[in-house]
């Protein structure tokens, strides 16, 4: 088991980022230091981190306003504090934005990923205590018929630029660990789902659109199908991976919950009629049918038997306590999800965190 002391969460005032950054507070023995390098682009938010923040901040927890592709600012992370594990989260990743403006999209997940490499190859120089975890998606693997699963040796498929880009970063990242002996592991997940996502993803955007009576936008015919992971069952898994993964390895994260778009939209309306005492007619009836988007992968499906194996990590929750909890959350943050979408919020970060 490794013993792992000065983190840098790349991307760790994103989603899952600050998902892990709290797991690894509050759940996990990990006693050392974490440091958060996010750039604070839409889906960065430093009011995810808020109670961590007040708790760890200035001792064990410290936040960096940074660009991964900004060689100089990484380099000085790594050197100011030791850091000897990278935990890489930072990413853009909705598939939509990617095929619509797919710059960004190369420009962080490869060239980002890039500048991480090399700062940590330069501080590093031959270290086999260190450790770089390249966090990807299920994406790259392209996409599945009605049977079958994604395994650790299934060939790279990517089919829109995003997932494009993460099997580049990929790439990058096991020939920087061939090429250079770079003590890496790489995890590949399915969605992941829960508190603290940005509302433009499946099921926060749904449960908003729910709240405010506006239409559920289904892609095609809805049957396209997903593996759903909840946010902390991956990070425990990432955290074991970290903790005792073998160098140069990739495992497969997914949550064995596979579900139809349109089914899943469907039971988000029931739960929801349940949570605010309407009828689920009131929301099904918003259920409307988009023109399917580019190159819309057909169906992901995950074995993460290796993981479960080598490394004895096992879900610990249900879809459906998963979906009670998201659902609560999102109703009971409405200050939250108003502040994220706001124009507001855009200029309150660069005022706080600009100069950073």
């Amino acid at each position: 088991m490794r013993t792992l002391k000065n983190i840098l969460v790349t991307g760790g005032a994103g989603f899952i980022g600050s998902n892990f950054i709290r797991y690894l507070f509050t759940q996990t023995d990990f006693r050392g230091t974490i440091v958060n390098l996010d750039r604070l682009t839409y889906a960065g938010n430093p009011d995810n981190l808020k109670d961590v923040d007040a708790k760890f901040g200035g001792s064990r927890y410290f936040f960096v306003k940074g660009d991964i592709c900004d060689h100089d600012a990484v380099k000085s992370v790594f050197e100011k504090y030791s850091i000897d594990t990278v935990a890489h989260f930072a990413a853009e990743s909705h598939v939509d934005r990617s095929i619509f403006g797919p710059k960004d999209f190369i420009q962080t997940n490869i060239v980002g990923t890039f500048t991480l490499l090399e700062a940590a190859r330069g501080a590093w120089q031959g270290r086999d205590d260190a450790l770089f975890h390249h966090i990807s998606t299920d994406e790259v693997y392209g996409s599945l018929g009605d049977s079958g699963y994604f395994y650790e040796n299934t060939p790279y498929d990517p089919r829109s630029p995003y997932s494009a880009s993460k099997a580049s970063s990929d790439h990058l990242l096991m020939a920087y660990h061939h090429t250079y002996g770079l003590p890496v592991t790489l995890s590949n997940c399915s969605n992941n789902y829960g508190p603290y996502q940005f509302p433009e993803k499946l099921i926060p955007l749904m449960i908003q659109n729910m709240k405010e009576g506006k239409a559920l936008p289904v892609y095609g015919d809805g049957r396209n199908i997903r593996d759903w992971l909840y946010v902390d069952d991956h990070n425990s898994a990432v955290w074991a991976i970290m903790k005792g993964g073998a160098n140069g390895e990739t495992y497969n994260i997914g949550g064995e919950n596979e579900w139809e778009n349109i089914k899943l939209v469907n039971a988000l309306c029931e739960k929801m009629a349940r949570f605010t005492e309407k009828d689920d007619g009131y929301y099904k009836k918003l259920i409307t049918y988009v023109k399917d988007r580019p190159g819309h992968d057909r169906r992901y499906a995950i074995n993460c038997d290796r993981l479960k194996k080598e490394l004895g990590w096992r879900q610990s929750f249900n879809f459906d306590e998963g979906l009670d909890t998201t659902i609560r959350w999102y109703l009971d943050n409405d200050e939250w999800i108003a502040r994220v979408k706001s124009g507001e919020y855009r200029n309150w970060i660069e005022k706080n965190y600009g100069d950073r």
